[in-house]
């Protein structure tokens, strides 16, 4: 997966998150950090099918994403 992903850990939910900005919605947990990165890695090819499937686009990967 070429799509930025923050990876933190969240007290509210005693797990490690893994989001993907660029796929809005697409994140996931797992009780360790390689968990959630395998976990939102299979979430994000979802994301990617089901917008193929309605028609809808998917956007380019942009690498890095620069906050200001």
């Amino acid at each position: 997966m070429k799509y930025e992903t923050i990876l933190y850990w969240s007290e509210a939910d005693n797990a490690y998150i893994a989001e993907v900005p660029e796929l809005a919605g697409c994140m996931a947990d797992g009780a360790s950090m390689p968990e959630a990165l395998h976990n939102v890695q299979i979430v994000a090819q979802e994301w990617i099918d089901t917008a193929r499937a309605l028609g809808r686009d998917i956007p380019i990967p942009k690498g890095r994403l620069q906050y200001a």
